[in-house]
Protein backbone atom coordinates (compact mmCIF):
# COMPACT_ATOMS: atom_id res chain seq x y z
CA UNK A 1 0.00 0.00 0.00
CA UNK A 2 1.25 3.23 -1.41
CA UNK A 3 1.47 6.41 1.45
CA UNK A 4 -1.17 8.34 -0.34
CA UNK A 5 -3.59 5.31 -0.28
CA UNK A 6 -2.92 4.63 3.53
CA UNK A 7 -3.23 8.48 4.09
CA UNK A 8 -6.76 8.09 2.42
CA UNK A 9 -8.00 5.15 4.36
CA UNK A 10 -6.50 6.22 7.77
CA UNK A 11 -8.77 9.52 7.04
CA UNK A 12 -11.49 7.31 5.98
CA UNK A 13 -11.26 5.91 9.59
CA UNK A 14 -10.95 9.26 11.39
CA UNK A 15 -14.33 10.39 9.78
CA UNK A 16 -16.15 7.58 10.43
CA UNK A 17 -15.05 7.53 14.21
CA UNK A 18 -15.93 11.59 14.37
CA UNK A 19 -19.49 10.61 12.70
CA UNK A 20 -20.22 7.79 15.27
CA UNK A 21 -19.37 9.89 17.96
CA UNK A 22 -21.33 12.90 17.01
CA UNK A 23 -24.24 11.70 14.86
CA UNK A 24 -27.13 13.71 16.29
CA UNK A 25 -29.61 11.96 17.86
CA UNK A 26 -33.35 11.91 17.53
CA UNK A 27 -34.66 15.13 18.05
CA UNK A 28 -38.30 13.87 18.74
CA UNK A 29 -39.92 16.29 15.36
CA UNK A 30 -39.62 15.19 11.85
CA UNK A 31 -36.20 15.81 10.24
CA UNK A 32 -36.47 17.29 6.53
CA UNK A 33 -35.65 14.12 3.84
CA UNK A 34 -33.62 17.20 1.77
CA UNK A 35 -33.29 21.19 1.59
CA UNK A 36 -36.59 21.26 -0.04
CA UNK A 37 -38.28 20.45 3.10
CA UNK A 38 -37.11 22.73 5.86
CA UNK A 39 -40.14 24.48 7.02
CA UNK A 40 -39.99 24.85 10.52
CA UNK A 41 -37.70 27.23 13.58
CA UNK A 42 -37.06 23.58 14.88
CA UNK A 43 -35.41 22.24 11.97
CA UNK A 44 -33.62 25.45 11.25
CA UNK A 45 -31.74 25.69 14.05
CA UNK A 46 -31.33 21.74 14.71
CA UNK A 47 -29.66 21.35 11.41
CA UNK A 48 -27.91 24.65 11.61
CA UNK A 49 -26.22 23.68 14.60
CA UNK A 50 -25.60 20.79 12.99
CA UNK A 51 -24.00 22.27 10.08
CA UNK A 52 -21.98 24.53 12.16
CA UNK A 53 -20.64 21.07 14.23
CA UNK A 54 -19.39 19.56 10.76
CA UNK A 55 -17.89 22.71 9.15
CA UNK A 56 -16.22 23.27 12.81
CA UNK A 57 -14.50 19.98 12.54
CA UNK A 58 -13.27 20.60 9.40
CA UNK A 59 -15.34 18.19 7.52
CA UNK A 60 -17.09 20.46 5.09
CA UNK A 61 -15.76 22.85 2.17
CA UNK A 62 -12.21 20.98 2.20
CA UNK A 63 -11.83 21.93 -1.03
CA UNK A 64 -12.56 25.68 -0.90
CA UNK A 65 -9.59 27.88 -0.05
CA UNK A 66 -8.45 28.32 3.87
CA UNK A 67 -8.73 31.83 3.66
CA UNK A 68 -12.64 31.74 3.36
CA UNK A 69 -13.37 28.91 5.92
CA UNK A 70 -12.04 26.09 3.55
CA UNK A 71 -9.16 23.29 4.06
CA UNK A 72 -7.48 23.93 0.78
CA UNK A 73 -6.94 20.07 0.46
CA UNK A 74 -8.17 17.72 -2.64
CA UNK A 75 -11.47 17.26 -3.37
CA UNK A 76 -11.35 13.50 -2.63
CA UNK A 77 -11.25 14.42 1.25
CA UNK A 78 -14.91 16.16 1.09
CA UNK A 79 -15.83 13.04 -1.10
CA UNK A 80 -14.81 10.54 1.44
CA UNK A 81 -16.48 13.16 4.20
CA UNK A 82 -19.55 12.75 2.15
CA UNK A 83 -19.34 9.16 1.91
CA UNK A 84 -19.24 8.50 5.39
CA UNK A 85 -22.17 10.94 5.89
CA UNK A 86 -24.48 8.60 3.75
CA UNK A 87 -23.07 5.56 5.29
CA UNK A 88 -23.80 6.85 8.72
CA UNK A 89 -27.00 8.29 7.91
CA UNK A 90 -26.09 11.46 9.52
CA UNK A 91 -28.44 15.01 9.19
CA UNK A 92 -28.66 17.37 5.57
CA UNK A 93 -26.40 20.00 5.67
CA UNK A 94 -29.22 22.11 4.57
CA UNK A 95 -27.79 25.59 3.31
CA UNK A 96 -27.57 23.77 -0.09
CA UNK A 97 -27.83 26.89 -2.34
CA UNK A 98 -25.11 28.29 -0.64
CA UNK A 99 -22.60 25.34 -0.27
CA UNK A 100 -23.92 23.82 -3.94
CA UNK A 101 -24.47 26.69 -6.05
CA UNK A 102 -23.62 30.52 -4.56
CA UNK A 103 -20.61 29.04 -3.04
CA UNK A 104 -18.89 27.51 -6.00
CA UNK A 105 -20.17 30.61 -8.26
CA UNK A 106 -18.90 33.14 -5.75
CA UNK A 107 -15.32 30.71 -5.49
CA UNK A 108 -15.14 30.54 -9.32
CA UNK A 109 -16.04 34.14 -10.77
CA UNK A 110 -16.55 35.88 -7.29
CA UNK A 111 -13.93 39.43 -6.80
CA UNK A 112 -11.97 38.96 -3.65
CA UNK A 113 -14.69 40.86 -1.64
CA UNK A 114 -17.16 39.01 -2.71
CA UNK A 115 -15.62 35.75 -1.55
CA UNK A 116 -14.17 37.43 1.78
CA UNK A 117 -18.33 38.62 2.79
CA UNK A 118 -20.28 35.48 1.88
CA UNK A 119 -18.06 32.36 2.07
CA UNK A 120 -17.48 31.61 5.26
CA UNK A 121 -21.21 32.42 6.52
CA UNK A 122 -21.96 30.06 4.21
CA UNK A 123 -19.95 27.30 5.45
CA UNK A 124 -20.38 27.62 8.96
CA UNK A 125 -24.74 28.16 8.35
CA UNK A 126 -25.16 31.54 9.50
CA UNK A 127 -26.08 33.00 6.30
CA UNK A 128 -28.53 31.09 4.71
CA UNK A 129 -28.91 31.05 1.12
CA UNK A 130 -31.90 31.15 -1.20
CA UNK A 131 -32.46 31.15 -5.13
CA UNK A 132 -34.54 33.96 -7.09
CA UNK A 133 -34.72 32.62 -10.84
CA UNK A 134 -38.18 31.45 -11.09
CA UNK A 135 -41.48 33.58 -11.40
CA UNK A 136 -45.54 32.62 -11.44
CA UNK A 137 -45.59 33.09 -15.17
CA UNK A 138 -41.83 32.24 -16.40
CA UNK A 139 -40.83 28.67 -14.38
CA UNK A 140 -38.98 27.01 -16.77
CA UNK A 141 -38.35 30.29 -19.27
CA UNK A 142 -35.73 32.47 -17.54
CA UNK A 143 -35.22 34.22 -20.16
CA UNK A 144 -38.65 36.08 -20.17
CA UNK A 145 -37.90 36.70 -16.30
CA UNK A 146 -39.93 40.18 -15.59
CA UNK A 147 -38.56 41.39 -11.83
CA UNK A 148 -36.82 44.33 -12.23
CA UNK A 149 -34.08 45.95 -11.04
CA UNK A 150 -33.74 49.94 -11.74
CA UNK A 151 -30.48 51.76 -10.78
CA UNK A 152 -31.00 55.10 -8.38
CA UNK A 153 -27.86 56.23 -6.79
CA UNK A 154 -26.02 53.88 -4.50
CA UNK A 155 -29.02 51.50 -5.10
CA UNK A 156 -30.84 49.06 -7.05
CA UNK A 157 -34.55 49.59 -6.86
CA UNK A 158 -36.27 45.59 -7.08
CA UNK A 159 -39.92 45.23 -8.02
CA UNK A 160 -41.56 41.67 -9.10
CA UNK A 161 -41.91 38.61 -7.70
CA UNK A 162 -40.37 35.00 -7.58
CA UNK A 163 -41.84 31.67 -7.05
CA UNK A 164 -40.71 27.93 -5.57
CA UNK A 165 -37.72 30.17 -3.57
CA UNK A 166 -36.54 27.27 -1.69
CA UNK A 167 -35.72 28.27 2.50
CA UNK A 168 -36.96 31.94 1.06
CA UNK A 169 -38.67 33.01 4.34
CA UNK A 170 -35.22 31.88 6.58
CA UNK A 171 -32.76 33.05 3.80
CA UNK A 172 -29.85 36.16 4.70
CA UNK A 173 -29.05 36.48 1.12
CA UNK A 174 -30.96 35.19 -2.08
CA UNK A 175 -28.82 34.59 -5.57
CA UNK A 176 -31.29 36.97 -7.98
CA UNK A 177 -31.73 37.22 -11.61
CA UNK A 178 -33.74 40.63 -12.78
CA UNK A 179 -34.41 42.33 -15.48
CA UNK A 180 -32.03 45.90 -15.84
CA UNK A 181 -32.77 46.62 -19.73
CA UNK A 182 -36.26 46.21 -20.54
CA UNK A 183 -35.36 47.90 -24.15
CA UNK A 184 -32.10 44.87 -24.98
CA UNK A 185 -32.44 43.58 -28.02
CA UNK A 186 -31.54 39.98 -27.04
CA UNK A 187 -34.03 39.52 -23.85
CA UNK A 188 -31.01 37.76 -22.27
CA UNK A 189 -28.75 40.65 -22.60
CA UNK A 190 -31.42 42.94 -20.63
CA UNK A 191 -30.99 40.36 -17.84
CA UNK A 192 -28.49 41.03 -14.56
CA UNK A 193 -27.48 38.84 -11.11
CA UNK A 194 -27.35 39.77 -7.82
CA UNK A 195 -26.16 38.58 -4.40
CA UNK A 196 -29.13 40.33 -2.44
CA UNK A 197 -30.00 40.35 1.12
CA UNK A 198 -33.34 39.33 2.34
CA UNK A 199 -33.27 41.62 5.13
CA UNK A 200 -34.11 45.09 2.71
CA UNK A 201 -36.97 46.76 3.31
CA UNK A 202 -39.67 45.82 0.88
CA UNK A 203 -39.38 42.23 0.38
CA UNK A 204 -42.05 39.68 1.75
CA UNK A 205 -42.22 36.14 1.92
CA UNK A 206 -45.19 33.62 1.92
CA UNK A 207 -44.87 29.92 2.51
CA UNK A 208 -46.12 27.38 -0.23
CA UNK A 209 -47.71 24.37 1.57
CA UNK A 210 -46.55 21.05 -0.86
CA UNK A 211 -48.49 17.94 -0.93
CA UNK A 212 -46.57 16.29 1.92
CA UNK A 213 -47.78 18.85 3.91
CA UNK A 214 -44.50 20.56 4.29
CA UNK A 215 -43.34 24.07 3.91
CA UNK A 216 -40.13 24.43 1.79
CA UNK A 217 -40.56 26.93 -0.60
CA UNK A 218 -41.72 30.26 -0.74
CA UNK A 219 -43.06 33.15 -2.98
CA UNK A 220 -41.05 36.41 -2.57
CA UNK A 221 -42.59 39.64 -3.29
CA UNK A 222 -40.40 42.76 -4.45
CA UNK A 223 -42.10 46.33 -3.87
CA UNK A 224 -39.69 49.00 -4.36
CA UNK A 225 -36.92 46.97 -2.73
CA UNK A 226 -33.73 48.76 -2.20
CA UNK A 227 -30.27 46.68 -2.43
CA UNK A 228 -26.59 48.08 -2.66
CA UNK A 229 -25.42 48.63 -6.01
CA UNK A 230 -22.38 46.30 -5.04
CA UNK A 231 -24.88 43.35 -5.01
CA UNK A 232 -24.95 43.45 -9.07
CA UNK A 233 -22.35 40.88 -9.84
CA UNK A 234 -20.48 40.96 -12.67
CA UNK A 235 -21.22 43.75 -15.39
CA UNK A 236 -24.96 45.01 -15.91
CA UNK A 237 -26.07 42.16 -18.66
CA UNK A 238 -23.97 39.43 -17.43
CA UNK A 239 -27.14 37.89 -16.09
CA UNK A 240 -27.96 35.11 -18.40
CA UNK A 241 -24.14 34.20 -18.40
CA UNK A 242 -23.76 33.83 -14.75
CA UNK A 243 -27.14 32.38 -14.06
CA UNK A 244 -26.48 29.23 -16.98
CA UNK A 245 -23.20 28.50 -14.73
CA UNK A 246 -25.05 28.74 -11.42
CA UNK A 247 -27.53 25.98 -13.41
CA UNK A 248 -24.53 23.94 -13.46
CA UNK A 249 -23.29 23.59 -10.56
CA UNK A 250 -27.17 22.69 -9.66
CA UNK A 251 -27.16 20.50 -12.46
CA UNK A 252 -24.41 18.65 -10.93
CA UNK A 253 -22.30 19.26 -14.40
CA UNK A 254 -19.73 21.48 -12.66
CA UNK A 255 -17.75 20.86 -9.86
CA UNK A 256 -17.23 23.14 -7.06
CA UNK A 257 -19.87 22.16 -4.65
CA UNK A 258 -18.54 22.45 -0.68
CA UNK A 259 -20.30 19.04 0.18
CA UNK A 260 -22.08 17.72 2.92
CA UNK A 261 -25.71 16.02 2.30
CA UNK A 262 -28.29 17.45 0.57
CA UNK A 263 -30.87 15.19 0.73
CA UNK A 264 -31.43 11.80 2.96
CA UNK A 265 -30.21 9.22 0.15
CA UNK A 266 -32.27 6.20 -0.81
CA UNK A 267 -30.05 3.63 -2.77
CA UNK A 268 -31.89 0.35 -4.56
CA UNK A 269 -30.32 -1.53 -1.43
CA UNK A 270 -32.95 0.35 0.66
CA UNK A 271 -35.33 -0.54 -1.20
CA UNK A 272 -34.66 -4.33 -1.19
CA UNK A 273 -35.14 -4.21 2.43
CA UNK A 274 -37.99 -3.07 2.35
CA UNK A 275 -39.57 -5.63 -0.34
CA UNK A 276 -37.97 -8.45 1.79
CA UNK A 277 -40.34 -7.81 4.92
CA UNK A 278 -43.76 -7.50 2.61
CA UNK A 279 -46.06 -10.00 2.22
CA UNK A 280 -49.46 -10.34 -0.09
CA UNK A 281 -51.85 -13.12 1.45
CA UNK A 282 -49.26 -15.82 2.09
CA UNK A 283 -46.62 -14.94 -0.31
CA UNK A 284 -44.33 -12.94 -0.08
CA UNK A 285 -43.58 -10.07 -2.50
CA UNK A 286 -40.76 -11.01 -4.40
CA UNK A 287 -41.96 -14.42 -4.99
CA UNK A 288 -44.05 -12.46 -7.94
CA UNK A 289 -41.73 -12.76 -10.98
CA UNK A 290 -43.09 -9.41 -12.06
CA UNK A 291 -41.90 -7.56 -9.41
CA UNK A 292 -38.92 -9.34 -9.39
CA UNK A 293 -38.39 -8.31 -12.77
CA UNK A 294 -39.15 -4.64 -12.20
CA UNK A 295 -36.88 -5.40 -9.52
CA UNK A 296 -34.08 -6.32 -11.47
CA UNK A 297 -34.56 -3.54 -13.72
CA UNK A 298 -34.40 -0.84 -11.53
CA UNK A 299 -31.25 -2.64 -9.73
CA UNK A 300 -29.44 -2.20 -13.45
CA UNK A 301 -30.44 1.38 -13.72
CA UNK A 302 -29.17 2.70 -10.72
CA UNK A 303 -25.32 0.82 -11.32
CA UNK A 304 -25.59 1.92 -14.29
CA UNK A 305 -26.44 5.62 -13.29
CA UNK A 306 -23.14 4.73 -11.00
CA UNK A 307 -20.70 3.61 -13.57
CA UNK A 308 -21.79 6.71 -15.58
CA UNK A 309 -20.91 9.00 -12.93
CA UNK A 310 -17.25 6.81 -12.52
CA UNK A 311 -16.95 7.02 -16.40
CA UNK A 312 -17.39 10.85 -16.57
CA UNK A 313 -14.42 11.13 -14.38
CA UNK A 314 -12.11 9.80 -17.23
CA UNK A 315 -11.97 12.04 -20.49
CA UNK A 316 -10.71 9.33 -22.35
CA UNK A 317 -13.72 7.61 -21.98
CA UNK A 318 -16.13 10.38 -22.78
CA UNK A 319 -14.24 12.19 -25.76
CA UNK A 320 -17.14 11.13 -28.03
CA UNK A 321 -19.42 13.20 -26.14
CA UNK A 322 -17.70 15.22 -23.59
CA UNK A 323 -21.03 16.62 -22.29
CA UNK A 324 -23.03 13.60 -22.22
CA UNK A 325 -23.40 12.26 -18.89
CA UNK A 326 -22.68 15.93 -16.62
CA UNK A 327 -25.57 16.91 -18.69
CA UNK A 328 -27.29 14.17 -18.26
CA UNK A 329 -26.87 13.16 -14.87
CA UNK A 330 -30.10 15.59 -13.21
CA UNK A 331 -32.41 13.87 -15.64
CA UNK A 332 -31.26 10.27 -15.32
CA UNK A 333 -30.82 10.27 -11.35
CA UNK A 334 -34.39 12.11 -10.44
CA UNK A 335 -36.21 10.49 -12.79
CA UNK A 336 -35.08 6.71 -11.46
CA UNK A 337 -35.55 8.36 -8.31
CA UNK A 338 -39.05 9.20 -8.29
CA UNK A 339 -39.84 5.82 -10.16
CA UNK A 340 -37.61 3.49 -7.71
CA UNK A 341 -39.90 5.36 -4.70
CA UNK A 342 -43.29 4.84 -6.58
CA UNK A 343 -42.35 1.34 -6.96
CA UNK A 344 -41.83 1.00 -3.18
CA UNK A 345 -45.63 2.04 -2.35
CA UNK A 346 -46.67 0.16 -5.22
CA UNK A 347 -45.24 -2.83 -4.13
CA UNK A 348 -47.13 -2.31 -0.86
CA UNK A 349 -50.90 -2.51 -2.15
CA UNK A 350 -53.44 -0.87 -0.25
CA UNK A 351 -51.07 0.05 2.87
CA UNK A 352 -49.45 2.62 0.16
CA UNK A 353 -52.07 4.79 0.59
CA UNK A 354 -51.51 5.15 4.29
CA UNK A 355 -49.06 8.08 4.67
CA UNK A 356 -47.32 9.92 7.68
CA UNK A 357 -49.21 9.86 11.02
CA UNK A 358 -51.09 6.81 10.16
CA UNK A 359 -49.81 4.37 13.04
CA UNK A 360 -50.76 1.62 9.94
CA UNK A 361 -48.42 3.24 7.64
CA UNK A 362 -45.22 1.03 7.05
CA UNK A 363 -41.67 2.47 8.10
CA UNK A 364 -43.90 5.59 9.37
CA UNK A 365 -45.10 6.42 5.56
CA UNK A 366 -41.29 6.75 4.87
CA UNK A 367 -41.45 5.98 1.49
CA UNK A 368 -45.07 7.95 0.65
CA UNK A 369 -43.51 10.97 2.08
CA UNK A 370 -40.21 10.28 0.19
CA UNK A 371 -42.01 9.64 -3.25
CA UNK A 372 -44.25 12.92 -3.35
CA UNK A 373 -40.73 14.42 -2.19
CA UNK A 374 -39.11 13.43 -5.47
CA UNK A 375 -41.42 15.32 -7.84
CA UNK A 376 -39.28 18.59 -6.81
CA UNK A 377 -36.07 17.03 -7.63
CA UNK A 378 -37.29 16.75 -11.55
CA UNK A 379 -38.29 20.40 -11.24
CA UNK A 380 -35.74 22.54 -9.56
CA UNK A 381 -32.76 23.32 -12.02
CA UNK A 382 -35.22 22.63 -14.81
CA UNK A 383 -37.78 20.67 -15.57
CA UNK A 384 -37.22 16.72 -16.79
CA UNK A 385 -38.59 17.92 -19.94
CA UNK A 386 -36.25 21.24 -20.27
CA UNK A 387 -33.16 19.05 -19.72
CA UNK A 388 -34.35 16.03 -22.44
CA UNK A 389 -34.23 19.18 -24.28
CA UNK A 390 -30.76 20.15 -23.11
CA UNK A 391 -29.67 16.95 -24.13
CA UNK A 392 -31.00 16.96 -27.64
CA UNK A 393 -29.34 19.63 -28.49
CA UNK A 394 -25.87 20.53 -26.88
CA UNK A 395 -24.88 16.59 -26.84
CA UNK A 396 -27.08 15.36 -29.71
CA UNK A 397 -27.07 18.32 -32.17
CA UNK A 398 -30.11 18.40 -32.58
CA UNK A 399 -32.31 21.55 -33.92
CA UNK A 400 -34.22 23.77 -31.43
Amino acid sequence: MNAAVKELEDFRREVAAWLKANKPQDPGFLLPQSFMEVGTEQQVEFLREWQHRVWTAGYLGMAWPKEYGGQGVDAVYQSIVDQEMRRQGVPICFNVIGLGWAGPLINDIGTEEEKSRYLKGILSAEDIWCQGFSEPDHGSDLGNARTRAERDGDSWVINGTKIWTTLGNYAKYMILLARTNPAAERKYDGLSFFLAPMQASGIETRPIRKLTGEYGFTETFFTDARIPADCLMGDEGDGWKIAMQTLQYERGAEAGAAGGLAFVRIVIDDLVKQLRDLRRGDAGVLDDPLMRDELVRLIMEEKAIALGDRRSAIPALTSDYPLSLPLSNKLRWTEYTRRMRQFAINAQGADGALYVGDDRAREGGFWQRAYLNSFSATIGGGTSQIQANIIAEHVLGLPK
